[in-house]
């Protein structure tokens, strides 16, 4: 038997199969650092999400202990010192598929609600207003060319999608070779040829700013950026002063370079689309993450 704690929310089924597998499931969400390095020893596995960061002080006192597995319910796994993690012979792992189609999803939905002036026409017909006029003018996704940034999984779904739509796909990645249905391309050309740019990309030292001011002055006039990928990617302060130019003519925005983002200079801006981290925030998608997670417990501590 193995003792898992959960440190960000999990679906109710995902601890129910856990508890099936014959192991302990504590559940202690919201921990400061200080917190989780008291606990984190006294378990064999962790299970987080996003919010949670497991870092080289952490790591190192619960190598001390009895941690043996982290699971990332989810994508990214910047929020853990994977190296680290490795070097003490912790293993890391996490759940790439469950969540793809639902960040997809989210990526579509902002370029519809930047390209059609969604928010700020929702928000002026709750206020009474009928500004027809002012909305009238947005921009339609078919015979556009969406550039996507990063091609892997969650990549590969927007541009099903996109396609259905219509657009003409371009992507830069310099893991991947060509995929059919979707040209590659260097970064500076898809900047120069997409009318819509997403991102699909970790944070790292190789991304961090990969979009600043350089990468958005040789965009089209009126691109449309969504960037539903992680904070930091995309420096914020560029992207703000492309909006306020025209360059950009909306932008779609669910990661922040800090979370929880509050008085966020991007989230405030009438021209940008904005959402709370919700990519992977569908219903489905959380059953899926958590019969991963608790799939991958249930195997390693077989």
């Amino acid at each position: 038997m193995a003792r898992v704690l959960i440190c960000d929310t999990v679906a109710q089924d995902a601890l129910d199969a856990i508890r099936k597998g014959g192991h302990e499931v504590v559940e202690k969400v919201g921990m400061s650092v200080d917190e989780l390095m008291e606990t984190a020893p006294q378990f064999d596995a962790l299970v987080v999400r996003s919010a949670t960061k497991v870092r080289k002080p952490v790591l190192e006192v619960a190598a001390k202990g009895n941690l043996k597995l982290i699971v990332r319910g989810g994508v990214g796994l910047d929020n853990i010192d994977l190296d680290d993690a490795a070097a003490l012979g912790i293993s890391v792992q996490n759940t790439p598929a469950a969540s793809s189609v639902a960040v997809a999803e989210l990526a579509m939905a902002h370029m519809l609600a930047c390209s059609r002036f969604l928010g700020p026409a929702n928000c002026t017909m709750k206020n009474g207003e009928w500004n027809k006029k002012a909305y009238g003018k947005g921009k339609e996704l078919w015979n556009s060319t969406l550039g996507l940034i990063g091609f892997g999984r969650i990549s590969k779904e927007v541009a099903k999608r996109a396609k259905a739509f219509g657009m003409n796909v371009i992507f830069f990645d310099p893991f991947i070779d060509d995929e059919e249905g979707a040209r590659k391309v260097d970064l500076d050309t898809l900047c120069k040829e997409s009318d819509f740019i997403s991102l699909h990309i970790p944070h790292n030292k190789e991304t961090h700013y990969l979009l600043d001011a350089p990468q958005f002055d040789l965009m089209k006039d009126g691109v449309i950026v969504v960037n539903c990928a992680r904070g930091g990617t995309v420096n914020e302060a560029a992207l703000l002063g492309a909006m306020k130019s025209g360059k950009v003519f909306a932008a779609g925005v669910d990661v922040y370079e800090e979370e929880p983002a509050k008085g966020n200079i991007l989230a405030e801006y009438e021209k940008t689309v904005a959402t709370p981290h919700i990519g992977a925030g569908s219903a489905a998608a959380s059953k899926r993450v958590g019969a991963e997670v608790a799939r991958k417990i249930n195997e390693f501590f077989e």
